[in-house]
C-alpha cells in the first residue's frame, strides 16, 4: 500500500479510537533538503513520529510544536530555517524557528491538531438534561448520558448534574476525583450551598463546583437552562482555556535544550543521549552528541 494511503488509513483509526494527534504536511522546502511538499506524519502524544518531514533536526522542531498544539487544539504554520537564512515572509499563524542543524535549505510546516470532541456527561433524567444532551451535541460536545445513576467521567471537559438531589454528592465526588475542572449543580443558590456543605470540600475544591450553574440571562425553561449552562460552559472553553486532564497532557514527553546548538529538543526513545559525570545530557541529532563528547573528552 502507498505510504500515503497508510497514513490516511491510520488517521481514519486515530480519529475512530478519540486518540489525540497532530497531523504535520510540509507545505515548502527550499534546496537542499531531504523533504519535498506533499510529506507529512502524524504526531502522537509520547512523542513518537509516523511518516517524515524531515531529517532529525527537523523533527525534533516539529515535535516540540506539536506537544504544545495537543493542549491548545490550535493549527500552525512551521518554518524551519537554517542559521543566517532570510527569513519567509511573516504572516498571521505562523511561528518561525531557527535551527542551527540543519544541513541547508528551509521547510514549512502545516500542522494540525486532532483532538476528539470534549466529553461532557450528564448526571439526571430531567427535562434539562434532555435539552443539554441535545444543545451540546449540536456545539460539538461528545455527550455521555447512561441509565447509571453516575456516568463514566475520565477525560471529561465537564460533569452538568440535574437530578432534583438524586446523586449529587456521588456525582460530584466521583467529578473531583477524576481531575474534572467544570462541574456543575442545578440547584437553588441555598441548596447549593447546602450539597457542598454536606460534603465537607475544601476550599479548592469548591471552587471546581459551579452552583448555580450557568450564565443569568433570566432562563425559565428547561431550554433556557440549558443554554445559559453550554454558553457558560463555552465561555470556559475558549476564554478561559479549559481543557479535560486527558492522557494527552500527561503522556506529554519531557523537553531538554541541546548543550550544542540551544535548540530545544523532545526526550523520547530516539533522541540522542549522553551521560556526563551521572548528568543527562539531550541532542537534536548525533553529530551534536559527538562535537559535545569531544569538546568534554568524554569517549563514547
Amino acid at each position: 500500500m502507498p505510504a500515503h494511503r497508510r497514513q490516511a488509513a491510520r488517521v481514519t483509526e486515530l480519529m475512530a479510537q478519540g486518540t489525540p494527534f497532530v497531523q504535520a504536511t510540509v507545505v515548502r522546502a527550499q534546496c537542499p533538503t531531504s523533504t519535498r511538499p506533499g510529506d507529512s506524519a502524524i504526531i502522537l502524544a509520547d512523542g513518537s513520529i509516523e511518516g517524515f518531514i524531515g531529517g532529525q533536526c527537523a523533527e525534533n522542531s516539529v515535535r516540540a510544536s506539536a506537544a504544545v498544539l495537543l493542549e491548545s487544539g490550535e493549527a500552525l504554520l512551521l518554518r524551519i530555517l537554517p542559521e543566517g537564512e532570510a527569513d519567509f515572509p511573516e504572516s498571521e499563524g505562523a511561528k518561525t524557528v531557527v535551527n542551527p542543524c540543519l544541513s541547508g535549505g528551509a521547510i514549512e510546516v502545516f500542522l494540525e491538531s486532532k483532538l476528539p470532541p470534549p466529553r461532557v456527561a450528564l448526571v439526571g433524567t430531567t427535562p434539562i438534561t434532555d435539552a443539554l444532551e441535545l444543545f451540546a451535541g449540536h456545539l460539538g460536545f461528545a455527550v455521555h448520558h447512561s441509565d447509571s445513576s453516575v456516568p463514566d467521567v475520565d477525560n471529561c471537559v465537564a460533569v452538568l448534574i440535574s437530578s432534583h438531589g438524586r446523586h449529587e454528592g456521588e456525582a460530584i465526588r466521583a467529578a473531583l476525583d477524576a481531575d474534572v475542572r467544570f462541574i456543575g449543580l442545578v440547584a437553588s443558590t441555598t441548596r447549593g450551598r447546602a450539597v457542598l456543605d454536606e460534603l465537607r470540600l475544601s476550599d479548592q475544591q469548591r471552587s471546581m463546583v459551579r452552583t448555580p450553574v450557568g450564565i443569568d440571562i433570566g432562563a425559565r425553561t428547561a431550554e433556557e437552562i440549558a443554554l445559559s449552562i453550554l454558553a457558560d460552559l463555552v465561555r470556559a472553553v475558549r476564554k478561559e482555556g479549559l481543557r479535560p486532564a486527558s492522557p494527552s497532557t500527561r503522556e506529554r514527553p519531557e523537553s531538554a535544550i541541546d548543550p550544542v546548538c540551544g535548540m530545544t529538543v523532545m526526550v523520547v526513545a530516539d533522541t540522542p543521549h549522553l551521560v556526563v559525570d551521572g548528568i543527562d545530557h539531550w541532542f537534536c541529532n548525533p553529530g551534536c552528541r559527538i562535537r559535545h563528547a569531544e569538546e568534554l573528552g568524554v569517549a563514547l
